[in-house]
Parts: C-alpha cells; structure tokens; sequence
C-alpha cells in the first residue's frame, strides 16, 4: 500500500496529538508519562533554572519558528495560487460561450482540446477555500514574527527543551501543507508546464 501526503500528514498528526491526550487522563499510573510531556513543553520560567541546559535551546529561538512558516507558507501560497487561478474556469476565457453553446446542444467543440481539464465547481471551491486559508495562516505567521522579533524582549536565561523546539518548527511547517496538502502534489506539476 502506497502511502499518499494526506495520509503521512494524518499519522503525523496522531503521533503528535495522541501522547497530549494520553498524558491529559485523569490516571494515577500515568503520573510519569505526564511529567514526562510536561517537561519536553517546559520554557522560560516555567522551565526550572537548577536544571542543566542539557537538551535546551534559548527561548529566542521562537523566531526560528515564524521564519521558516513565513517562507514556507509564502511558498505554498504562491503554488496553490497559481494552481486555483490556472485551473478553474474564468468566464473571459475564448471559446468559453462557443463551448457551452455546443456542451448545450450535444456537440463537442473542436476547440476543447487544446484547453487544460477545468475542475469542477466543488474542487474549484475547494482549492480557492486552500488559497484563503493559507492566507489567513500567512498574516497570523508574519504577525507573530513581528511580535518576536520587535515586540518580545527574551531573557537569556530563558531556554526550551529541544523536544519543543523541535514541535514547533514540525507544527509551523505541518499546518500549512495540511491546509492545501490535497493540491500540493498537482500544484506543483503546474511549475513544470
């Protein structure tokens, strides 16, 4: 069986999801799990100072995050702009009245070869829902980089564990390829048209 992006991203989303809500039951056997999750989440004050820097980065870090989202959120953007421009039908089009006119009257046009397969209606709302979502997820990454970078003054005591350092940067790269990732593999054939 061949595995697809939707289903990796699917599983990679469970496995990040499902040890949260392990360590959130209320069970008494699973005390050690969850100080083990609440450690790896630890940051800055929360974060006790007597501990060694072992397996921690500095707090500041957190732009690493915003950088790599912009870029890579700018970039599927673009993509599956592109995409849902070049893929859904646009009543200007040439032929597009001599077209319906002949699907009208059951004939094909000659004409109609020569055009890409227009997607339907659904998929086209769909893809252009994947172009405002990535919108939306492109102003709220540049927002919180702006705040990192000019609003938030990190001490330089101030560390993370690795664990969530390395969360982040899989969350801010995972969340907007899951937000077009049915598109991202035909948006990128457009790229070599």
């Amino acid at each position: 069986m061949e595995l697809g992006l939707v289903e990796l991203l699917r599983a990679a989303w469970i496995a990040g999801t499902l040890p949260i809500l392990i360590a959130s039951l209320p069970c008494s056997w699973l005390g050690s799990f969850h100080g083990l999750v609440l450690g790896f989440a630890r940051r800055g004050k929360i974060m006790q100072s007597s501990s060694h820097h072992k397996f921690t980065v500095p707090q500041r870090f957190f732009s690493h995050f915003y950088v790599v989202a912009v870029a890579w959120t700018t970039l599927l953007l673009l993509g599956t702009s592109i995409y849902a421009y070049r893929m859904t039908a646009i009543v200007s089009e040439p032929f597009f009245y001599a077209d319906l006119g002949s699907y009208l009257a059951g004939r094909s046009n000659i004409f109609s070869f020569h055009r890409p397969q227009l997607m339907s209606l659904e998929n086209g709302h769909r893809v252009w829902l994947s172009v405002f979502l990535l919108l939306l997820m492109e102003l709220q990454v540049l927002r919180r980089l702006f705040e990192t970078v000019y609003v938030f003054n990190y001490s330089t005591s101030a560390r993370m564990h690795i664990c969530g350092y390395l969360t982040g940067l899989f969350f801010y790269t995972a969340v907007p390829l899951t937000l077009c990732c049915t598109f991202a593999p035909r948006s990128t054939q457009i790229w070599h048209k």
